[in-house]
């Protein structure tokens, strides 16, 4: 029989681990508990309306329809029997050769796991139209709750949690929202008196990037009408308000919209993978890999992307983005085939292409090797990069279209409130009533 990999995960690290095995002798099965490939760097605008899930999302089949040693199983994995070189799934094993994981990452709560109902994480499809299904329902709140200042200034006030580029993503796009995507389609309220707030504990936002590039992002939100609180901590979240501390000094803000992106931590899989194979991990719950991506004492277990701690050539782990994920998997691909052709094994290089983020309309930061760029040029390129990094190039023309449309329009047609009714109108509202003329 043909040697067996089994690739848990069909995110970016283990779908290109899969692809870069397509010439090898092997048999591959990938195995997900969902059926698609979801391009998470552009989840944010599924979030706010801006792009409908479908056109970030594509079939596992279908990406993997030519590729004919791959076979795809829609199953959750619940664990590993590393002895008998199985993984288990619900109702059934599959048995392996070579096993990759690459399970990703869920958003962290540091401890208070009880904010997540209250400050939802974006890392999911779901997590994104629950998102925008708040995020559009406090406009719609507002509409109502007219008569009383107390009941109104809540659901426009929005608290986004975490200065990283999902937050300053998502901070940007409720701006637009406010300022312009919805400045003419309500009558008793101005979208424009929206109240939006990111909130980092850090000294500045995009922490990791050099401060020049950050202090130009911190501006530029500041010009979308953001209100960027650094050296800010979340001490605690509740239905109708946050408290915030900043420089020892407590404060209550009233909100009835959190969002959450202040961090991430391991998928489950991790620990249930480190308890079947006494492998170490870090805080965040990562896997300590071997310079191959292979764990200590197992060398036919492969750990990717956002579950693997992987030192970068500083010592410090490599970060959770997806150019990670994709090299790491093109590389396990390559000594895979490499061992079972009896040739040296090639060695891993992380090559740094650079990060970047956007603000919003004609506003990004971009560092590029040694070269940094902002504003409109920067945007272009994150247009540009983003677009081509897309797996299916149906989905590379739609999202195209929808930006061009978007951008002479400033209208976001992915604006569908789902997965909830929405809350009724206080009976104290004095909500002005219309009279409608009955047809003769």
């Amino acid at each position: 029989m043909a040697h067996h990999v089994v690739v848990v995960g069909g995110g970016f690290g283990g779908l290109h681990a899969v692809r870069g095995l397509r010439a090898a002798p092997v048999q591959v099965t990938l195995v997900d508990r969902r059926n698609f490939h979801l391009f998470q760097p552009l989840l944010y605008q599924v979030a706010t309306g801006g792009l409908s899930p479908a056109n970030i999302a594509t079939p596992l089949r279908h990406i993997l329809r030519r590729q004919k040693n791959c076979n795809v199983l829609l199953r959750e994995v619940t664990g590993f029997d590393v002895q008998r070189r199985k993984v288990l799934c619900e109702g059934m094993s599959l048995s392996y050769d070579t096993l990759i994981v690459a399970s990703g990452a869920k958003h962290s709560y540091f401890g208070n796991d009880g904010w997540e109902p209250l400050a939802p994480g974006l890392k999911t499809i779901e997590d994104a139209t629950e998102i925008r299904r708040r995020i559009l329902s406090a406009f719609e709140y507002a509409e109502q709750d007219l008569g009383d200042t107390d009941r109104l200034s809540p659901w426009l006030t929005f608290v986004v949690v975490g200065g990283g580029p999902t937050g300053v993503e998502l901070a940007g796009a409720l701006a637009e929202i406010a300022n312009h995507t919805l400045k003419h389609e309500f009558r008793h309220i101005d979208p424009r008196r929206a109240q939006i707030m990111l909130v980092e504990a850090a000294e500045h936002v995009l922490s990791v990037y050099p401060r020049d590039l950050a202090a130009k992002a911190a501006d530029s939100l500041h010009s979308h009408g953001v209100e960027v609180r650094t050296s800010t901590k979340l001490v605690d979240i509740q239905p109708d308000h946050v408290v915030l501390e900043t420089n020892g000094s407590r404060e209550e803000l009233a909100t009835k919209t959190v969002l959450w992106a202040a961090g991430v931590q391991a998928s489950p899989l991790g620990k249930a993978l480190t308890d079947a194979t006494g492998a170490e991990t870090d805080r965040a719950g990562r896997v300590m890999v071997q310079p191959d991506m292979s764990l200590e004492g197992h060398p036919e277990i492969f750990v990717l992307g956002d579950l693997a701690h992987c030192p970068g050539p500083d010592g410090k782990p490599l970060p959770g983005l997806a150019p990670v994920a994709m090299q790491q998997g093109s590389f396990v691909a390559q000594v895979i085939s490499a061992r079972l052709s009896g040739k040296t094994p090639p060695t891993f290089h992380y090559r740094d292409h650079g990060t970047m983020a956007t603000i919003g309309r004609a506003s990004a930061v971009a560092q590029l090797g040694g070269w940094k760029f902002s504003g409109r040029f920067a945007w272009l390129m994150w247009l540009f990069i983003h677009l081509m990094e897309l797996v299916q190039f149906q989905n590379r023309v739609l999202v195209f279209v929808q930006w061009g449309w978007n951008y002479i329009t400033r209208n976001r047609s992915a604006r569908l409130i789902t997965g909830g009714p929405a809350e009724p109108a206080s009976s104290e509202t004095d909500y002005p009533s219309q009279e409608v003329e009955s047809p003769a």
